[in-house]
């Protein structure tokens, strides 16, 4: 049991896996708080180098005598391998070792807190509230699991004591939180190696909205499985166009590349909403974003400015390339809907573009979970490619590879390394081409573009 300290108390903060999305974002929480901040990561990134340049100091060696001995908490993510020397030392030394889940928890439990739930969706959902309370005026400290577009970061601070949380499922981290406004977009199957089944896994985001506080708004996408056992007062359902939701979206169209539409909630309308993003999942996103901001009371022109002017997430259906004939757009898709909801987003906005996906699986327990699915999703494209799996925290397990996968598919896949990638853009020459993957294939961004460009 991890006893809870006083935030006021802490001086000095150590992060083991410090260039990680969340554990980033705490980091710069701490940092801005004028805490000396110092931590870890295993290799340098664009995350990492920016902490650097703002003055947070990082080294990439397991090394536990650079560790400092006086931090008054050491924060590491489950992400972290066990084996690690830092972790050892710190645990032999009898540090205090917190989990990031339990160092939110401290930093939360006395703030207003908006926390955004969902296999999938979550993170363009969470920085899509937390860009509407920033631009309107109302306020608010974001924690966010992707680089917001607009501002360039993943975390920023507010004296207004409300928080924007994305809530993380993955080792039941989201039910050490405080929320008091829920949104649940997904409990598709996924972790299932901290879960073992989709009904634990469930579970966890059923019992995760039983601890909304009293007087709480409860959002849930319509459909959701077991979604009566989400009981709460204040539970209200949200669809992109099925008119029995609580909230949905009415006349939507494609307007000169963006999203038009208006939006209808219990007891009230909105019209002219414009989505410069891509994506009608991301239409469906903003449907949370939009009935958080009125719960809050925020003025309806505001709240229509404020999306029309969200620039979207990196590695969110981020444009890399886009002009009349050729498109590239990078996502962070790493789940089989995901998936889905990217190829399918993707061939609607251009329709006549021949679809060609590079798709790099993350862990090889997912594959091995899910490969049915990624299959399906995959074979929505034209032409795939399979990059290795890219193992993250995990050792590989035998027979589980990238060719579970193609051997699923019905279309026409190729496998390849990342080294191959370049020269076969240039043989290729995609008309709409889409990387996808949780792992380092965003390292190649620059030079696909590069030679789709030739």
């Amino acid at each position: 049991m991890v006893e809870l300290i006083d935030i006021a108390a802490i001086r000095k903060a150590y992060f083991i896996g410090i260039g990680g999305i969340g554990m980033s974002a705490i980091a710069r929480f701490f940092h801005s708080r004028g805490v000396a901040v110092s931590g870890y990561d295993k290799t340098a990134t664009a995350l990492t180098d920016a902490l650097s340049v703002e003055g947070i100091e990082i080294h990439y060696t397991d090394d536990a005598s650079v560790c400092p001995t006086d931090a008054d908490v050491i924060v590491y993510t489950p992400a972290i391998p066990q084996e690690n020397k830092i972790i050892a030392y710190c645990r032999q030394q009898h540090m205090n070792l917190m989990k990031r889940s339990d160092i939110l928890q401290v930093i939360s439990k006395g703030t207003f807190n908006i926390c955004i739930a969902g296999t999938h969706g979550k993170t363009t959902t969470s920085t899509m509230v937390a860009h509407i309370l920033r631009d309107t005026g109302f306020g608010c400290n974001a924690f966010l699991g992707g680089i917001s577009t607009n501002y360039h970061t993943n975390f920023w601070s507010d004296p207004n004591p409300v928080c924007v949380i994305e809530a993380d499922e993955y080792d039941r981290s989201f039910l050490k939180l405080y929320p008091n406004i829920i949104s649940v977009s997904s409990m598709d199957a996924d972790h299932l190696d901290i879960y073992g089944t989709e009904a634990a896994m469930e579970d966890a985001f059923i019992q995760f909205a039983g601890n909304l506080k009293e007087n709480g708004l409860l959002l849930t996408r319509k459909g959701l499985n077991r979604e009566d056992e989400f009981k709460p007062t204040g539970h209200l359902t949200y669809a992109l166009d099925d008119t029995t939701a609580d909230i949905h979206a009415f006349s939507l169209h494609i307007d000169n590349g963006s999203y038009a539409y208006g939006v209808k909630g219990k007891g009230w309308e909105m019209e002219g909403l414009r989505l410069q993003m891509g994506g009608m999942h991301n239409v469906e996103n903003s449907l949370v974003a939009i009935a958080i901001a009125k719960h809050l009371g925020i003025d309806d022109e505001k709240i229509k400015s404020a999306v029309a002017s969200f620039a979207g997430v990196k590695r969110r259906f981020e444009y890399v390339v886009r002009n009349p004939s050729l498109v590239y757009i990078d996502d962070y898709a790493h789940h089989p809907e995901e998936l889905r909801a990217l190829i399918t987003g993707a061939k609607a906005m251009y329709p006549s573009k021949k679809c060609t996906i590079i798709f790099q699986p993350h862990l090889f327990t997912r594959t091995r979970d899910l490969a049915d699915g990624f299959a399906a999703s995959l074979d929505l494209a034209d032409e795939i490619v399979l990059l290795p799996i890219y193992p993250a925290r995990e050792l590989p397990i035998e027979g589980v590879n990238s060719e579970m996968i193609m051997q699923r598919m019905k279309g026409k896949v190729v496998l390849k390394n990342k080294q191959e990638l370049e020269a076969l853009v240039l043989e290729m020459q995609p008309e709409l081409l889409l990387t996808a993957g949780a792992g380092d294939i965003d390292t190649m961004i620059e030079s696909l573009k590069n030679a789709m460009l030739k």
